[in-house]
């Protein structure tokens, strides 16, 4: 009797082990599943000029992409997106105060080429806003071209009417994450707009601002260099000629220098 209890437990646990694999297996299989789902929707959601959606554009130009899922998006006639952008997910572009609005023959809100807007950035343009080329955004950039006004003090404040001002930022900066772009700002040429920042007003080229509100913290000098200067070394650029491959393999080398 001993014997055959113990036998029947063992073929319980046989059988137990023999579920549990199973279930591990589905789980595993229903994972893998769902994220191939998820990277198909991503590709068929995406909007780019052969593949608009719902979207129509003022222009997109050619290799532009929209991740998705897209943000709030409306006005869309009056935006006109350059060439090879790359714009995020959940990135909010709008032009107007609301949607369904006839806003003119002129553009509103203008993004150059090879512009980058990082993932839950928002591009508020009830008047025009201005990014120019190669300009790179993290993410949760906030770009806007109104301002509440409080100058009733009995009116709330979201019932009042908005003060609008243009905003224009220059090719070539870099916003970094979470930094604010207030009304009337006007970046110039090459800034780096530090994380968390607050912007108004102008900035002049080749500058670096940080803080809340903004304020110059470097400037470069045709005879200096920066001021004050950096400090760390530039970083050494690629050889011209070198192939994506011979860096892979440089990289390969590198790591296994690293590991003996």
């Amino acid at each position: 009797m001993p014997k055959n209890k113990n036998a029947f437990s063992f073929a319980g646990r046989g059988t137990g082990g023999r579920s549990a694999a199973l279930a591990a297996w589905r789980r595993r299989a229903v994972t893998r599943a769902v994220h191939a789902g998820w990277r198909w929707v991503q590709g068929a959601g995406a909007v780019t000029a052969a593949r608009p959606g719902r979207l129509r554009f003022g222009a997109i130009g050619t290799g532009t992409k929209l991740a998705f899922p897209q943000g709030t998006v409306f006005g869309e006639p009056w935006i006109r997106l350059g060439s090879h952008c790359i714009i995020g997910e959940q990135v909010t572009l709008t032009a107007g105060l609301m949607p369904d609005l006839d806003l003119g023959p002129e553009p509103i809100l203008r993004i150059g080429d090879g512009v980058v807007l990082g993932r839950g950035s928002h591009v508020i343009a009830d008047t025009s806003v201005t990014i120019g080329d190669d300009c790179y955004f993290g993410p949760h950039v906030y770009v806007t071209s109104t301002n509440h006004s409080y100058d009733d003090p009995h009116t709330p404040v979201g019932k009042q009417w908005p003060r609008m001002e243009p905003v224009e930022i220059g090719p070539g900066c870099w916003i970094g994450t979470n930094a604010v772009i207030l009304p009337g700002a006007r970046i110039g040429r090459n800034v780096v707009v530090a994380a968390g920042s607050v912007v108004r007003g102008e900035v002049p080229d080749h500058a670096v601002v940080a803080g809340a509100p903004a304020r110059v913290v470097r400037t470069w000098d045709a005879e200096l260099g920066w001021q004050p200067p950096l400090r760390t070394p530039a970083p050494v650029p690629i050889p011209e000629g070198v192939t994506p491959e011979e860096l892979r393999a440089l990289a390969e080398l590198a790591d296994k220098l690293r590991t003996g």
